[in-house]
């Protein structure tokens, strides 16, 4: 029963992916949302409206900051796990984890 259900969600998730691919503008297609009049702002009035002297900045700190703080926190939660499960075992000391399952 179990493998049957695997297999109904995995040809669902199929047909749904191959739906949203068959609905995606061609590549290079000027009418393709990428293609907005959003970065045509940023350029054109990016450095004026934030007072950076740096496009990039001004992009990346002023239109796009809780996007970057996001970006930011997921990566410093990710290097403190990566250090607390690595940090562990260079002390040559036994992790909680490894206690609990004996």
């Amino acid at each position: 029963m179990r493998i049957i259900l695997i297999l109904a969600m995995s040809i669902s998730l199929g047909a749904v992916l191959l739906l949203v691919v068959s609905e995606m503008p061609e590549y290079g297609c000027p009418d393709s949302p990428v293609r907005n009049e959003v970065a045509m702002r940023y350029i054109e009035k990016g450095v004026e409206e934030t007072g950076a002297q740096n496009l990039v900045s001004a992009i990346l700190t002023d239109y796009r900051a809780f996007d970057t703080l996001g970006e930011v926190t997921v990566l410093f939660v990710a290097i403190v796990a990566a250090i607390a499960v690595l940090g562990c075992y260079s002390l040559g000391r036994t992790c909680p984890v490894d206690e609990e399952g004996d």
